[in-house]
């Protein structure tokens, strides 16, 4: 017979344990029967989320045919075969597939194959079945089952606590909170974040210490884990801003070739030309006004940049992920294993007498004290604070060993400060051996330990503040008040606090002894202590020009202190917005959304509000970075325009989710992102504007000829040529380069800035129009003065154009104002060795096609004699002389 079958309630925290039990249908103590379990599992299937979607091959490959100038090439290629020419139309397909075959190997390669989530799945669970405890797959707990857990073991579903012993779960890649978080039965609020909800478990966690028994509210997609992946698979991302504007421009050629192949169809119908006359100019218009090259040399530009990267261990899964961080002016950074080293420190001391931040090295065996007295690791009340920290501990910490840290990470941290203050913690053990020890629980606050001691008895223990001054009545109320007072601006200032007392027990010990009649040692302050390397990263991201904030789940007074130590905020701003704090989008005010923008540091934020805020500086045009390790960033880090993650700390959630993944897991690689991201940025601008000058230069060539009557200058596949081989390896070179020291001193650029602004496009119609007059004017003095043929006559201006454009790299070297005669012959074009390279090759190339009877066949090239040749020099020499004395005159004409 069928049970009826239960269906979870939506906020199982605010329920009490044996009311849930009983609305989801289960005894406690004997869990479901099998047949149950079957049922529920057959009505809710099983307890695993879904394969992340991951890209094929194919869509790899296809995506690499995106783009408007790929599809204006497939239009001139298709032309070309419909006109039988077939030599034009298979050379525009050999740039198409070069171009798709480097993007798409490159890709490939980059890509991290990993279905992280389904890897946290795979851990076995045992639960209460028919009154015996079973070991199951995780794959087959089912809502209602009663889950049993224990220290070492990894939460198998989202479930509600019913029985506990000095449980504690480490939720920092859910939650972002550095410490394991002490797990009991109390109720917290409905809308209690996840951080606060104690009474809960968490499907993906780990148990630290203790162990307990729950019953499961939700499995699969119904947990926090699932709504998690949710998340991260509708996170859209939106098109890179590289593609944007490479789009952008592409559209604006296509106007011109166009409006241009009209003016040429109106009046070659006017002269009564042949439609296929007309058609083949079209289609050499269109190959001269695409620049081919662009889209090979920008993914290759970018592939360099992403090879130079992987060297320094970042690496870079998608090839414009490399521009994007380039053009990043908000980075959003999770706080826990980001700009904190995601481990628990001692920080602070403070005796009854004395107090000192310090900074205790456990391999060393020494401890800097970084504020206050050196004086006081002499003092006997730390020698005892030390002694107490490591007799009321069950930790185990061996600085020289291969199972370095077993225990509780705030125990852990205790004996690395003794280790750090020249005290071996094992000889403390041997000198004083334990007898009992009094376990730490919700109720009391305290734990304490029992040891033999020479002749009597030692009681050392710990626990909250408040409860530890309540049992030592050697102190009055104004030094309770003051150590009180202490203890409370620690913890304002984000550290985790923890009082010691002892007891010295001549007699034998009764079961109270850690109950009363203690002497107080003092305070410990613990926090997860910033990274060494992130303020100076972060002070570097500043002197860019870029906005840096903080967004974690931790508690806002931890989050303000490490914002502090790593220079995120000055010492004087104190406010940290909350989850709570923030709106609803359209329940804002003007004065709620100004406040919002101007917050660096959100603390007890949920992933879905880590979206909505990325989301508000999307909309006002930032590009957003995200930064993150856990499981709860990996949402975030998929809607950013480039997410981050660190990849030694890193969820394997968080590193598939991402762009970009720090092999390192420094913040410093970041900024040697962005450096990297802009110097790739602005070699794309200047080959683009390389291009852009030599095609328009071709453009003014054909159609001056083309109005004026005088003929074709340049056949298709001359113009194809030129722009495949002379045009791209200057290109790449320029695309290459590494050499621009004064990016990152200088304000991230606005993202809706176009590739080419309108001065650079009055810049390269300067640059156009001084090649395209010394070319024209070699044509027309060779077909009107030196009598050549028009099979002649292209073949001058073949080769005249080519010199010319070749040459024409070398105005592209940067600085504003008039150029000094050192920076004309010493700049970064000159020093660029690929430049060189380049322009040698393209010039041995054009001596092939005259020499090699093939080639010169191939491109319908003829014999020239001397003078033919001194005039194609000349016009190859002559627009580089006149542009560089114009800057030189005039301070005009830089890139």
């Amino acid at each position: 017979m069928e049970t009826e079958l239960k269906t979870p309630p939506e906020q199982p925290q605010a329920i009490a344990a044996d009311q849930l039990t009983q609305t989801l249908g289960v005894d406690p103590a004997t869990g479901l029967t099998d047949d149950e379990a079957r049922q529920r599992l057959a009505k809710d299937g099983p307890n695993a989320l879904p394969d992340a979607e991951r890209e094929s091959w194919v869509t790899i490959l296809a995506r690499q045919f995106k783009g408007v100038i790929v599809w204006v090439l497939v239009g001139a290629a298709v032309v070309s075969f419909a006109f039988g020419d077939t030599v034009e139309g298979f050379a525009i397909v050999i740039v198409l597939l070069i171009n798709a075959i480097t993007g798409f190997v490159l890709e490939l390669n980059a890509r991290q194959s990993m279905d992280s989530l389904r890897k946290m799945d795979v851990s076995p669970a045992r639960v209460l079945r028919g009154g015996q405890v079973r070991e199951i797959s995780s794959e087959e707990l089912t809502v209602g089952d009663v889950l049993l857990v224990e220290a070492g073991e990894v939460v198998g579903a989202d479930a509600n606590l019913f029985d506990f012993n000095q449980l504690e779960v480490d939720e920092s890649a859910l939650t972002g909170e550095s410490l394991p978080a002490s797990k009991n039965t109390e109720m917290p609020p409905a809308d209690a974040p996840l951080g606060d909800q104690h009474n809960r478990l968490f499907k993906g966690t780990a148990v630290t210490a203790g162990n307990g028994r729950a019953v499961i509210t939700g499995i699969g997609q119904q947990t926090e884990l699932g709504k998690v992946a949710k998340l991260v698979e509708g996170a859209e991302k939106s098109a890179t801003p590289l593609d944007e504007k490479l789009d952008s421009l592409a559209k604006v050629l296509i106007w011109i070739v166009a409006g241009l192949a009209g003016l040429f169809l109106v009046l070659g119908l006017i002269r009564g030309e042949e439609v296929k006359q007309l058609l083949q100019t079209a289609v050499a218009l269109a190959i001269a006004a695409i620049p081919e090259g662009m889209s090979v040399v920008a993914t290759i530009a970018l592939a360099y940049g992403m090879l130079r990267l992987a060297e320094q261990k970042v690496i870079v899964k998608r090839l414009s992920s490399v521009e994007t961080l380039g053009g990043t002016n908000v980075i959003f950074t999770d706080k826990t294993g980001t700009l904190t080293q995601n481990r628990i420190d001692v920080q602070t001391v403070q005796l009854p007498d004395d107090r000192a931040d310090i900074r205790p090295d456990a391999n060393a065996g020494t401890l800097a004290i970084t504020n206050g007295e050196p004086g006081i690791v002499d003092k006997e009340t730390y020698k005892m604070l030390v002694r107490v920290s490591i007799l009321c501990n069950n930790a185990e910490f061996h600085p020289h060993q291969d199972t370095r840290e077993v225990g509780d990470p705030l125990e852990v941290a205790l004996l690395k400060f003794a280790y750090g203050s020249a005290i071996d913690p094992d000889a403390v053990r041997k000198q004083f051996p334990r007898q009992t020890e009094k376990a730490f629980s919700s109720d009391t606050r305290v734990m304490g330990t029992l040891h033999q001691a020479d002749g009597h008895q030692f009681a050392a223990v710990k626990g909250a503040v408040e409860e530890i001054l309540t049992r030592c009545p050697a102190m009055d109320e104004p030094e309770r008040a003051e150590q009180q007072a202490v203890s409370e601006k620690m913890a304002a200032d984000g550290l985790r606090t923890l009082a010691f007392a002892y007891r010295d027990i001549p007699d034998k010990a009764g079961d109270d002894f850690a109950d009363h009649d203690l002497i107080y040692t003092g305070l410990i302050g613990f926090l997860d202590p910033p990274r060494l390397e992130v303020a100076p990263a972060l002070d570097a991201c500043r002197q860019a020009g870029i906005k840096v904030i903080m967004v974690t789940g931790d508690h806002p007074e931890t989050a303000l202190t490490i914002a502090r130590q790593v220079h995120l905020i000055q010492e004087g701003e104190a406010v940290a917005l909350t989850g709570r704090d923030l709106k609803p989008l359209d329940q804002e005010s003007d004065q709620d959304k100004e406040k919002v923008m101007q917050c660096r540091v959100f603390a007890r934020v949920s992933p879905g509000q880590k979206l909505d805020l990325i989301d508000r500086y999307q909309q006002q045009g930032d590009v957003v970075g995200m930064t993150g390790d856990g499981v709860n960033d990996a949402p975030a880090l998929k809607k950013s325009d480039i997410g981050i993650a660190m990849g030694m700390r890193g969820s394997q959630v968080a590193v598939e989710a991402a762009d970009m993944v720090l092999k390192d897991d420094l913040f410093t690689s970041i900024v040697t992102g962005i450096s990297q991201g802009r110097v790739i940025f602005e070699n794309i601008r200047k080959f683009v504007m390389f291009l852009i000058s030599c095609n328009l230069s071709e453009i003014l060539v054909v159609t001056v000829a083309g109005i004026l009557n005088m003929g074709n200058p340049l056949l298709p596949l001359q113009i194809l040529f030129i722009n495949i081989i002379t045009d791209v390896f200057p290109a790449l070179a320029l695309g290459v380069g590494r050499d621009n020291r004064e990016l990152m001193k200088q304000p991230p650029r606005d993202p809706k800035t176009p590739l080419m602004t309108t001065r650079d496009w009055r810049v390269a119609a300067v640059y156009a129009l001084v090649m395209a007059g010394a070319v024209l004017g070699v044509y027309i003095y060779g077909t009107r003065q030196l009598g050549l043929s028009q099979p002649a006559g292209n073949t001058i201006t073949f080769y005249s154009l080519a010199l010319a454009q070749i040459l024409h790299v070398f105005n592209l070297y940067s600085g504003e104002g008039r150029p000094s005669f050192r920076m004309m012959v010493d700049n970064e074009i000159t020093r660029n060795r690929f430049v060189w390279i380049a322009t040698t090759f393209c010039i041995l190339v054009l001596v092939l096609t005259y020499y090699v009877p093939f080639l010169r066949e191939a491109l319908s090239l003829q014999p020239l004699s001397i003078s033919a040749l001194e005039l194609i020099v000349l016009a190859g020499i002559v627009p580089l002389l006149v542009l560089q004395t114009v800057r030189k005159l005039t301070g005009w004409g830089a890139p």
